[in-house]
């Protein structure tokens, strides 16, 4: 799976969404509630992002809207 900006991962409770993407670094927004889109941006490596989201499911365009529509 090749990482892009602008995918959201979800793993548990919690989102990931890729804000920009870089050769060796990843930087990212912990989102708690996708609704109010409100978290802490986060800067890692790749091979970290990846070990963070290794349990992870990639979320669709249609999922991440349908999540929204749902925690409203």
């Amino acid at each position: 799976m090749k990482l892009c900006q602008g995918q959201t991962w979800k793993r548990g409770d919690c989102y990931f969404r890729i804000a920009r993407l870089e050769r060796l670094s990843v930087e990212y927004k912990l989102i708690d509630n996708l609704t109010t889109k409100e978290g802490v941006h986060h800067k890692a490596t790749k091979k970290e992002f990846c070990r963070l989201i290794k349990n992870a499911v990639l979320m669709t365009a249609d999922e991440v809207a349908e999540a929204r529509l749902n925690t409203a």
